[in-house]
């Protein structure tokens, strides 16, 4: 246990997710019978019906697709943020039924988060924040032993004293509509680094299983002028050019 990095798994996600959101659509104008409906979508190429839909800001349809993730290697600051969206499931590790014990890895402490920006810092600072980490530990150990080290009921009390950079797991499930809305503000430069950073990854992994749905996906700046007003990070230039790759794998 120790430090640990970012993984992102798209677990599950709706069927031909871009055939079920133009049968949405096309329910509402049609005299066809589901049978008729259904085969007539199947015979063609859903893309640029998607695109239209999309195009004319028609977006309930959308909401028929859903997505699952599993997320590894982020810390309860990431977990404070992601559960303010509210049109989203989410499942999460327990710190009242899973302990942080230490002598359960090489390291003796619990899974951490590192900021890049002390990275930058230099192996020295690096090794500080480590030991910070161990400390911590050392301060949950003894609050486990105070408590009875009696499972859930000495953890409840004892997690007190754990850092916003313990790691947590989540499996997150969110519908394309909200996944559209999460990557408009959480790709934007001015969110904060680790949820930016999970939101270009989840980002990624929709595009291979429904392009279109996401083809004009990411930050506001992608499809117009910055929306961050005179709060912009002046850079949309830069990042259309990154999600322009993103778009090309």
């Amino acid at each position: 246990m120790g430090r640990v990095d970012l993984k992102v798994e798209l677990l599950r996600y709706t069927p031909e997710p871009e055939e079920i959101v133009a049968m949405g659509a096309k329910l509402c104008y049609t005299s066809s019978d589901l049978d008729e409906l259904k085969e007539g979508i199947q015979k063609k190429d859903q893309g640029p019906f998607v695109n239209k839909l999309l195009s004319m800001g028609h977006l309930s349809p959308v909401e028929h697709a859903s997505f699952t993730f599993g997320i590894e290697g982020v810390s309860r600051s990431l977990l404070a943020q992601i559960t303010r969206h509210r049109i989203a499931s989410f499942s999460v590790k327990s710190q009242r039924y899973v302990g942080e014990q230490s002598g359960a890895g090489k390291d003796g402490v619990f899974n951490y988060v590192i900021p890049p920006k002390i990275i930058d810092l230099g192996e020295e600072m690096v090794a500080e924040y480590e030991r910070q980490m161990k400390t911590i530990q050392g301060w949950y150990d003894f609050w486990q032993e105070k408590l009875g080290n009696n499972g859930e009921k000495s953890n409840e009390d004892a997690r007190f004293v754990l850092p916003n950079a313990c790691e947590t797991k989540l499996v997150v499930t969110m519908n394309a509509r909200e996944l559209l809305h999460f990557f408009q503000l959480r790709c934007c430069n001015r969110a904060q680094w680790e949820i930016r950073a999970l939101a270009t990854r989840m980002l990624a992994l929709v595009k291979e299983v429904a392009p279109n749905i996401f083809a004009q996906a990411g930050p506001g700046c992608l499809r117009g002028p910055c929306p961050e007003g005179p709060f912009t990070c002046g850079k949309a230039k830069e990042v259309r050019e990154r999600f322009s790759q993103l778009n090309h794998g």
